[in-house]
């Protein structure tokens, strides 16, 4: 009896939980679920596909009967719905910046929750940054329409360790071109992507990180997509199909076949701002349900706080924030079988409400870790922001995966040719140590370790480049990244370079990439280097939806050479699994100079270490590293010449510059000539 009477007042009134609007088959209803702490007032606005402007049923939620808490709640019958599809909400509430609430019930704003986004034709930016109604203008949640269960089949996630290769591509941008060799209509796409998985097995890849796909505002100019709306939908204009049904499960089919093919699926993730900005932003969502418990804000209240840059700041600080954010990764998780998150700005998770940073134990930190979902979900932290640097033992994820800001800086110094290097190359290439103390039970594998990225220039630029050009296509973006750490190899850009310079260039990005593999974390690099992708010296074309970005598919076929020594390093990395290993080298490391001791002089361009398989049953690796313009001998310090067989020599023209597996050739004398600015691999069988 007690259990029915509750079902009757559930179905009266709606429930509290979850979050956003779900689909009750018994009854054949809609529960609708918000959350704000100031609000006065919330109606729920019913949308047809025929009339954007004037709902088609709207529902004043009655605080006596639709409130719990701060929740309010409410469930609607689909039968009285008249066709409706979308919806949003009016939100009532006080206006007063100075003591942080913005509400304006003129705004049609969008669930936090929503599944999936619909823009309409008018849909605009502008009207929901002024006062007045944006009806018709603004974006809306779907009604849940995918009642059929998405047939996942036999879907496993695969598992990958030392052999961990990280992709970083853009989903657009990866198959935007003609001549990407994709269907025409699926270039840009989740299913775009599908097309191409046999590339990168190929390639050897087998985890991508995929830049922002959560929705994001499509006038807001951001490419990249770093400027999130919504986190539970993705975004729609990656989806060849339409409606809400076609938006999910094209991101599903994608995904099942990423697995099938043994590839793991990351997601780039932005839970720390918004593209609502700053006080002149469009008030979409966040900020007219509840601006003082979505964002932190400065002292005076009517400021909101920007260490993130981008002209507000999560306040992660607060429960239901954290609520959000871990609600929209289980989401992705069980409903959308996703391998893992990147983190943009963690450090911004360290916020207290005031602010200050914790590094000691901030929440949302700790909830993530200790959720039992997330055991075997790869947590990857960009561990810096606008005012806090946290890597290594500074960032409380433990535990987590973190981006090495530092591998990035000193292997691009040392391949540049900066003195001084010698010490910090061997910290990188040992797992970075210093940073994630062996000491303190920190795992090598957790230096997700890169020398490229989006953010900031390609492989090919780095080497043809002195400094940023960052003008494409008469539209202008910002300066960007101060850490270039480029050298053109003395000749600014491609146009009349000389042969001699572009061959040096060629050199130049195999020792950046056999450095990379060679050396003990994760590797991770930016799609396209493989085959001296270029934005034209562009290190921060955030804003370039357009042939600047997007994968310039003739250079595979121009640049073949790359190609292969790409792929084969990544093949011979995962035949060695004593390069990456759960902890440190430890004592299984041999550090040489060329001809006796470790040269850490500051004019020191030269290094050599000897790496035992033993302990993993691998081959013993010996490793003659020549930064300096000069050619040099190394003496092997390690067994007899005739034990050894040359594997790399990066200084070579393919296809010597990295042999065949079987035609390894034999090394003759103790004595190496190591070309200048080159990289010699050798193995021991």
């Amino acid at each position: 009896m007690s259990k029915r009477r509750i079902n009757e007042w559930a179905a009266e009134e709606g429930t509290p939980t979850p979050f956003g609007v779900s689909w009750i088959e018994e009854g054949g209803s809609y529960n609708f679920a918000l959350y704000t702490k100031h609000a006065t007032g919330v109606t729920l606005l019913l949308y047809s596909k025929t009339d954007l402007v004037h709902p088609v049923y709207q529902y004043r939620l009655d605080p006596l009967k639709n409130k719990s808490g701060r929740v309010w709640h409410c469930r609607i019958a689909e039968k009285i719905l008249a066709g409706a599809t979308y919806y949003g909400y009016s939100v009532d509430g006080p206006f007063k910046p100075a003591e942080g609430h913005r509400f304006d019930s003129h705004k049609i704003l969008l669930d936090p929750y929503a599944r999936a986004v619909f823009f309409p034709p008018d849909f605009s930016r502008e009207a929901a940054r002024h006062p007045a109604s944006n009806a018709g203008r603004a974006p809306l949640g779907f009604l849940p329409a995918c009642r059929i269960p998405f047939d996942w089949g036999e879907d496993r996630r695969p598992v990958h360790t030392s052999d961990t290769v990280i992709y970083e591509l853009h989903v657009r941008g990866f198959t935007m071109r003609s001549n990407s060799r994709v269907s025409p209509e699926v270039r840009g796409t989740y299913t775009g992507l599908i097309e191409k998985i046999p590339y990168l097995k190929e390639l050897g890849i087998t985890a991508v990180e995929l830049m922002p796909v959560h929705q994001y505002d499509p006038q807001e100019g951001n490419y990249w997509g770093y400027m999130p709306l919504n986190f539970f939908s993705p975004h729609h204009a990656y989806a060849s199909g339409d409606g809400m049904c076609g938006q999910i499960n094209e991101f599903r089919e994608m995904v099942k076949a990423f697995h099938a093919a043994g590839i793991e699926v990351i997601l780039d993730v932005v839970y720390n701002h918004t593209t609502e900005m700053d006080e002149s932003g469009p008030n979409y969502s966040y900020r007219g349900i509840d601006n003082t418990t979505y964002y932190l804000l400065e002292a005076d209240r009517s400021r909101y706080r920007n260490d993130s840059g981008t002209g507000n700041v999560l306040h992660c600080a607060n429960r239901t924030v954290r609520k959000m954010i871990l609600d929209s990764m289980r989401y992705w998780v069980k409903e959308m079988h996703i391998d893992g998150f990147r983190f943009d700005l963690a450090s911004l998770f360290t916020r207290n409400s005031d602010g200050s940073v914790n590094l000691d134990d901030p929440p949302i930190i700790f909830e993530i870790t200790t959720d039992p979902l997330f055991v075997n979900i790869r947590l990857i932290a960009e561990v810096w922001d606008m005012s806090s640097y946290q890597l290594g033992r500074s960032f409380p994820g433990m535990t987590w995966f973190q981006w090495n800001g530092k591998f990035r800086d000193d292997l691009r110094a040392f391949v540049r040719g900066d003195p001084g290097k010698i010490d910090d190359l061997m910290a990188r290439l040992y797992g970075s140590d210093d940073l994630f103390l062996d000491e303190e039970s920190y795992h090598a594998y957790q230096s997700v370790n890169f020398i490229a990225s989006h953010d900031g220039f390609t492989f090919y630029d780095l080497v043809s480049y002195d400094t940023k050009h960052n003008e494409a296509n008469g539209h202008r973006n910002s300066d960007g990244t101060d850490y270039n750490l480029s050298w053109n190899c003395g000749w600014e850009g491609d146009l009349g370079a000389p042969e001699a310079v572009l061959a040096l260039r060629q050199r130049q990005v195999k020792n950046f990439f056999a450095l990379l593999f060679l050396a003990n974390g994760t590797p991770m690099f930016r799609a396209g280097d493989e085959f001296l992708q270029t934005q034209g010296g562009n290190n921060n074309p955030y804003n370039q939806d357009n042939e600047t970005s997007w994968l310039d598919w003739d250079l595979l076929r121009k640049n073949r050479e790359i190609f292969r020594f790409f792929k084969m390093m990544i093949a011979f990395r995962k035949a060695h699994p004593t390069l990456c290993r759960s902890r440190f080298w430890r004592d299984e490391v041999r550090w040489h100079g060329a001809e006796g001791e470790v040269d850490r002089s500051e004019g020191s361009h030269g290094l050599a270490f000897f790496l035992s398989g033993a302990s993993e049953e691998d081959d013993d690796l010996y490793v003659m590293i020549n930064g300096g313009p000069d050619d040099r001998t190394f003496f092997l310090q390690e067994g007899k010449a005739e034990e050894w067989r040359r594997v790399i020599d990066t200084s070579l023209p393919s296809p010597d510059d990295f042999m065949e597996p079987g035609r390894e050739e034999r090394v003759k004398e103790m004595g190496y000539c190591v070309r200048g600015r080159s990289v010699v691999v050798l193995i021991r069988p």
